[in-house]
């Protein structure tokens, strides 16, 4: 079913919104995928705050051309699906990455991360990056360690003190 001029000025505007508030774009090579397994990957992408849709090259190019992820346009061809990242930089890599397992068709035809165009043997690498929540407390286990660390060694001599006197008591008695 063709577009009308109408529904096209609105996906190029709607496209342009996602693109310039995204953490992060991959573009996706559908091409032989089943319905169900698409309908599967994006009820997951709208759960984790994942904006997918299959848009036409020529109408992408102009939604992208004025946004950070305008290095993605000249490479656009082929059957094309987009995943931008709204919230985590890395969510739709995850997302995409687990999914392979299920779809060996769905081909990962380029990455961008924050108007930076990646190669695509990184997915994997930006899929196992920690979530803002998990580097958070990966921070806060740093900061703390050394903290620990100190307390015990200050506590130490009383603890062997007190223990060296339990001993002598009990061999005493």
């Amino acid at each position: 079913m063709a577009l009308s001029i109408e529904d096209k000025k609105q996906a190029i505007v709607e496209l342009s919104e996602i693109a310039a508030s995204a953490k992060s774009a991959i573009v996706l090579d559908y091409h032989g995928v089943g319905v169900n397994q698409m309908t599967s990957l994006r009820r997951q992408a709208r759960a984790q705050n994942i904006y997918m849709r299959v848009v036409k090259n020529n109408l992408a190019r102009r939604a992208l051309a004025n946004t950070q992820y305008a290095c993605l346009a000249e490479y656009l061809s082929g059957p094309t699906m987009f995943a931008f990242s709204i919230d985590d930089p890395a969510a739709a890599a995850r997302i995409i990455n687990d999914f392979r397992n299920e779809a060996e068709n769905l081909e990962v035809k380029l990455i961008a991360l924050d108007g930076e165009l990646r190669d695509t043997s990184e997915l994997k690498k930006l899929a196992t990056m920690p979530t803002y929540e998990q580097s958070i407390s990966l921070l806060m286990a740093m900061i703390k360690a050394p903290l620990e660390k100190l307390v015990r060694t200050i506590k130490a001599p009383v603890t062997q003190a007190v223990r060296t006197i339990a001993a002598i008591r009990d061999q005493k008695e």
